[in-house]
């Protein structure tokens, strides 16, 4: 029995566990929606589908609407030896055409990076690596570029998000693109981008009296334009609801949250409308556990974050918990908090936000979870055992 399961395939794949059969018929369920865009009929349906779930293991659900301004995309792309390819305008671009000298930045476009060419008054061009869309888009914009065009690392188109605004220009393209683009050719950049309004939700599911929670299970439901999200993020979401499947008979239901963010794909924003609107609550927190991409092993399980749950999670896994800081998934808001957190993820699959993303393995969220638990058994041990 092969370990991936297609989802939007007609058979069901029927494994030896309970709540596996749950998972698998859930997924199918949500996939058939399409891509989960914040703000669209298909997420709507989704939340819906996984409150009935929530619901279903005896928690109370709210929904948290939130608004904020969105970019789209009008058309664009980058004009290079006389044909017009197009590309994806970062969330946050700047919206302008301009013509000048590509200049290629070795190395994953950290400050470092940058620092090795001279970008004054050019379209720098990078690739995507580790450094976060929005710091090479500063970075760049700081040294004078006038555009940034960054590479996919990956087959496919590229769409991302920068966190903060800027009014540099700035594209996200394919490898296939970005091979045409060497330093000193003359390319006109053109990034056009309208402002509108969008309505979110975050889905929050509780035991009846918890007001006041220690944990806090969250993931991101929405994924991006064109893309099904099956790994990115339903795998996550799905780990939060077999977390609260799991637990909705046990004490730790009692001390926790379990909330499915929307808009993430553009910038954080459910999670931080969250760390906004529930100021007490999450003052509170002793920790905050994200699931982001675990239902394909394109690496094995990486579990990373800082503070208490950092040394929780040592002591029940080990050196499978390492210290880390990321910024490109919904923790961040809550570190930004002052809230210990950990992130859950298995890496970059080949399908990232492409339309191929319709693979996950239930038997890979369930060891997630699992995961997720013992770290939870070590936050409820009392002070004097540990």
């Amino acid at each position: 029995m092969p370990p991936l399961v297609r989802l939007a395939a007609a058979s069901v794949l029927l494994l030896g566990y309970a709540s596996a059969a749950t998972l698998e018929d859930t997924s199918l369920k949500v996939l058939t929606f399409g891509p989960r865009v914040t703000g669209t009929p298909a997420s709507q349906q989704a939340r819906a589908l996984l409150e009935r779930e929530f619901r279903s293991l005896g928690y109370q659900t709210r929904n948290e609407q939130f608004t904020y301004a969105k970019v789209s995309d009008l058309g664009s792309a980058v004009r290079v030896g006389g044909a017009s390819v197009p590309g994806h305008a970062m969330q946050g671009s700047g919206s302008s055409e301009v013509t000048a000298p590509a200049v290629r930045v070795p190395g994953g476009g950290g400050a470092e990076d940058f620092a090795q060419v001279d970008v004054r008054g050019k379209v720098a061009v990078t690739q995507r690596g580790q450094v976060q869309f929005g710091d090479m888009a500063r970075e760049a914009q700081a040294r004078g570029a006038v555009g940034l065009i960054i590479i996919n690392q990956l087959p496919g188109e590229l769409r991302g998000n920068l966190g903060r605004a800027v009014t540099l220009p700035v594209l996200g393209v394919s490898q296939e693109t970005g091979a045409r683009l060497t330093s000193g050719t003359r390319v006109t950049l053109t990034v056009r981008v309208q402002e509108r309004e969008v309505t979110g939700f975050n889905l929050v599911a509780f035991k009846a009296g918890v007001t006041r929670p220690d944990l806090l299970f969250g993931a991101h439901l929405d994924s991006v334009p064109g893309a099904p999200g099956a790994n990115d993020n339903l795998s996550g979401a799905l780990a939060v609801l077999e977390l609260a499947r799991r637990t909705a008979n046990d004490p730790l239901s009692a001390r926790s949250f379990f909330v499915l963010f929307d808009g993430e794909e553009d910038g954080l924003r459910g999670s931080r409308a969250f760390v906004k609107a529930n100021g007490p609550l999450v003052a509170g927190l002793r920790g905050m556990l994200n699931f982001d991409m675990v239902g394909i092993d394109a690496r094995p399980l990486l579990i990373s974050g800082e503070g208490k749950l950092l040394d929780w999670g040592r002591t029940a896994l080990g050196d499978a918990v390492t210290e880390g800081r990321s910024n490109d998934s919904d923790h961040a808001a809550f570190r930004e908090a002052g809230v210990s957190t950990l992130m859950f993820h298995r890496g970059l699959d080949a399908n990232y936000h492409r339309p191929g993303d319709t693979l996950l393995d239930p038997a890979l969220i369930r060891a997630t979870a699992d995961a997720a638990l013992a770290i939870a058994a070590q936050v409820s041990v009392p002070a004097t055992a540990r």
